[in-house]
């Protein structure tokens, strides 16, 4: 199965594996870089205006239907961090997420897609760090990662020891990757040496664990404070850079999307090193997702629709994609309970 994206004005089709396929390149892991005011200078400007309307004529110039649109859900599928950041999480809560993760398809649904030789699985599970040990003995050689948030989520107002202890004890419970927030007040008061001088030690903590830092967007004012961030977090040695906590009242939009996108290509075209984008939070819908995709490609290139540079926070979304793909192979839509995650 494939996909593709084509634009009614031309006749140049986009096309993409079904997941399961690997990147043919390896990535060289971000070793940072000194803290450059002059570079954050050069990046500070930013057109809102010309970024909305970039972001909401990008996805109307993209049609994806039948099996391409199949074949996208599918990639959608493995790229994303299948969430649970409740206060009412419990051991079992987690294990049967875990249990979905590694059979996130009905198996009559496998079957109909002829995916019985392919395995397509969430990239991670992320959790709270009382929960790692559930998830890491339920998903033990299943291939998924583990992702912890840390560092005083969602906030980030706790102690510096603190929040590196929190990043080192996760760590050592099994985590592969921590997902850590920023103090936003760093942001809004411009404190950059600051800020990168903390996000270098959440690198330092995670030794071999990838570092992906949540920004929290929506709690920053304005596009060059996200733009500025980005840049500050890559500098400090970030893996990835991750929209939201999903607990802000705005969370990831295409906008700011696409300031993160920019931002990670002018880090790349500056040092050579790819860094990974993560949107979360509000992301709950295949045509959601699809739109995100669509973005990603036509601003970052093929190379960023694999599991190591890109995903998608999610809860709720793996449930409306195997909707969609019940509906491609039914013709009818199911209840959202026959595709329960917990």
């Amino acid at each position: 199965m494939s996909a593709s994206t084509s634009n009614p004005t031309s006749a140049k089709v986009h096309t993409l594996p079904v997941a399961g396929a690997q990147a043919t390149n390896s990535l060289l892991r971000n070793p940072g870089t000194k803290l450059d005011l002059g570079w954050l200078e050069e990046v500070r400007n930013v057109n809102r205006s010309a970024l909305e309307k970039r972001a909401a004529t990008l996805v109307k110039r993209r049609s994806i239907k039948g099996e391409n649109q199949a074949a996208w859900l599918l990639r959608a599928l493995s790229l994303m961090d299948l969430t649970t950041l409740n206060s009412n999480d419990t051991d079992e809560r987690v294990r049967r997420l875990c249990a979905k993760a590694i059979n996130p398809l009905r198996r009559d649904l496998v079957e109909k897609l002829k995916l019985a030789d392919m395995q397509i699985r969430p990239a991670a599970v992320c959790v709270y760090h009382p929960f790692l040990s559930v998830a890491s003995n339920t998903l033990e050689g299943s291939g998924v990662h583990i992702a912890a948030v840390s560092t005083a989520f969602p906030h980030g107002l706790a102690p510096l020891s603190t929040r590196l202890d929190e990043i080192r004890a996760s760590v050592g419970a099994g985590a592969d990757e921590i997902d850590v927030v920023i103090r936003r007040g760093l942001v809004l008061g411009a404190h950059w040496q600051e800020l990168y001088e903390e996000v270098s030690q959440f690198r330092e903590a995670c030794g071999d664990a990838h570092l992906k830092v949540i920004l929290g967007t929506g709690d920053l004012a304005s596009l060059r404070n996200v733009m500025i961030a980005s840049m500050v977090a890559m500098m400090a040695g970030a893996d990835f850079i991750k929209t939201s906590t999903g607990k802000e009242s705005v969370n990831a939009t295409l906008p700011v999307g696409l300031v993160m996108c920019r931002a990670i290509r002018n880090y790349e075209e500056r040092t050579g090193f790819k860094i990974g984008f993560k949107p979360a939070g509000g992301i709950s819908t295949a045509k959601a997702a699809l739109e995100w995709l669509i973005l990603i490609k036509e601003e970052l290139g093929r190379r960023w629709l694999e599991p190591d540079l890109f995903r998608f926070g999610a809860s709720s979304l793996l449930n409306d994609i195997e909707r969609q793909l019940e509906h491609h192979v039914t013709g009818h839509y199911s209840a959202s309970y026959r595709h329960a995650i917990v």
